[in-house]
C-alpha cells in the first residue's frame, strides 16, 4: 500500500513539473495532457507500466526535483522581499526588474528541464507503450479540436441570437 502511495505521489509531482513542460510544445496544452483531462504525464498510468520502468520514473523526477531546488528557493526569496517593499521604497523598480528577469530565467530553465525528463522517460517506455502515448495524443488533440469547433458553434449561435 505505501509503495502504491509513494509511486502516486512521484507521478503527481510529474504532474506538477509537467505543466511547465506543457509550454515547450505546439499548441497551448502539448501533447501530454491538458487541464481537465490526462494531466501532465498522468497518462502513464494508462501504460502498465513495469516495477522497473515505475521505478526509473521516479528517480528521473526526484533528480529533476533535487537538480532546481536551489533555483527555485533563490526566486522565492528574491520575491518574498519584493512583495514586502512598499512601492514608494528606493530601488523598488529595480527590484521588479530583477524578480522579472529572475522569474524570466527560472521559466526558461523550468521548460528545458521538463524537456529533458520528458525524454528520458518516453526513453523508459516500450516501443508499444510509445505507440499507445502517441495514440492517446492523437485522441486528445482530436477532442481539443472538437471542443474548439463547439465553442465556435456556440458563440455564432449566441451572437445571432444576441443580434435579434
Amino acid at each position: 500500500m505505501r509503495k502504491n502511495l509513494f509511486i502516486g505521489l512521484a507521478l503527481s509531482t510529474a504532474l506538477a513539473l509537467g505543466s511547465a513542460a506543457v509550454a515547450a510544445q505546439p499548441g497551448p496544452h502539448g501533447g501530454w495532457g491538458h487541464r481537465g483531462g490526462e494531466h501532465g504525464m498522468m497518462a502513464l498510468h494508462k501504460l502498465n507500466l513495469s516495477d522497473a520502468q515505475k521505478a526509473s520514473v521516479k528517480q528521473i523526477m526526484q533528480s529533476s526535483f533535487e537538480q532546481n531546488k536551489g533555483q527555485r528557493q533563490a526566486v522565492r526569496q528574491q520575491r518574498e522581499a519584493f512583495e514586502a517593499m512598499k512601492p514608494t521604497d528606493p530601488g523598488y523598480q529595480a527590484a521588479a526588474a530583477a524578480l522579472a528577469q529572475a522569474e524570466g530565467a527560472a521559466t526558461t530553465a523550468r521548460v528545458q528541464q521538463m524537456a529533458n525528463v520528458r525524454a528520458q522517460i518516453y526513453n523508459v517506455l516500450t516501443p508499444a507503450q510509445q505507440s499507445q502515448l502517441a495514440a492517446m495524443k492523437a485522441q486528445q488533440q482530436e477532442r481539443k479540436q472538437q471542443w474548439q469547433q463547439f465553442k465556435a458553434q456556440q458563440k455564432a449561435a449566441g451572437s445571432t441570437t444576441s443580434g435579434k
